[in-house]
């Protein structure tokens, strides 16, 4: 597995487990379902934009003529 997947697996983790906390403490009860989902969407894009920076950069080859 790359990093990028295990990295990107264990921000999906950790976002569960604060969504499931949120849950046991009754916040979510008074928040509209629409801003929840708002929330998850800009968690995912937040960890799919950390998993891509953090990953390996490609080194690319220059060519000297």
């Amino acid at each position: 597995m790359r990093f990028i997947h295990l990295f990107l697996v264990g921000y999906a983790i950790l976002a569960i487990g604060a969504l499931l906390a949120l849950w046991q403490l009754d916040i979510l009860r008074r928040v509209a379902p629409v801003w929840i989902i708002v929330g998850i969407l800009a968690v995912i894009g937040v960890g799919i934009m950390l998993s891509v920076s953090s990953g390996k950069p490609a080194i690319s080859e220059e060519v000297q003529r």
